[in-house]
């Protein structure tokens, strides 16, 4: 007969366990440790010298020598929640993501708008994202740039065309600064003063001869 050490997570209280041999299978010694101390067996791991015990390897039981004052401790793994919940919160997250949401802010009109393009014609939520996305200004542009394409296009400007879209793209948006506000690019400033940090081929040099690489 052999004395083992039988310690379960969350108790520093040992208890002996009492195997009939010094030589027994896994599964019989999780057995035993069911019935001494009430755990459920489907979910109750043992481990031994830092490696949990398998039951079977290739389909064969397992079978574990022990030596009287060996320690062993029981674990209860948590028990998984139902497969079919876990995919129905991945997908409703997911879906929730993807859905179109007007902004809290919207008038009554663009809400009555959205609920008939969403509800009774069915328009898919990334349609609609971009629709509402836009402002009536910007899609006012938008139409006029699609009017003066095809005259572009007739007098051999429409490269000149898309490359000026470009630019006026670029320029409305760089947005506006305030008083005193240094801009990231260091020509837009005054004596092209730069930013702190700014990495150049001015600052690597003086790093370099500073020995600082």
């Amino acid at each position: 007969m052999v004395k083992l050490q039988l310690t379960t997570v969350g108790s520093t209280r040992r208890q002996v366990l009492e195997l009939p041999s010094s030589q027994v299978q896994v599964s019989e010694v999780r057995r035993m440790v069911e019935k001494e101390l009430g755990l459920p067996y489907e979910r109750l791991k043992l481990v031994v010298g830092g490696k949990t015990l398998e039951d079977e390897s290739k389909g064969k039981p397992v079978t574990v020598s022990f030596v009287d004052g060996d320690s062993m401790i029981a674990i209860v793994a948590p028990k998984a929640p139902p497969k079919h919940i876990t995919t129905r919160n991945e997908d409703d997250e997911d879906d929730e993501d993807l859905r179109f949401k007007l902004h809290e802010a919207a008038s009554p009109m663009q809400k009555y708008i959205a609920t008939i393009m969403q509800e009774k014609l069915k328009i898919p939520d990334l349609v609609l994202t971009v629709f509402f996305f836009l402002s009536l200004r910007a899609w006012l542009l938008v139409i006029i740039w699609f009017l003066l394409a095809p005259i572009a296009h007739q007098w051999d400007l429409g490269p000149v065309y898309i490359i000026v879209t470009a630019f006026s793209i670029i320029v409305f948006n760089l947005g506006n600064r305030q008083a005193g506000e240094a801009s990231a690019y260091s020509i837009f400033n005054e004596g092209f003063r730069e930013l702190p940090g700014t990495l150049n081929a001015e600052r690597l040099d003086r790093d370099i001869r500073a020995g600082q690489f």
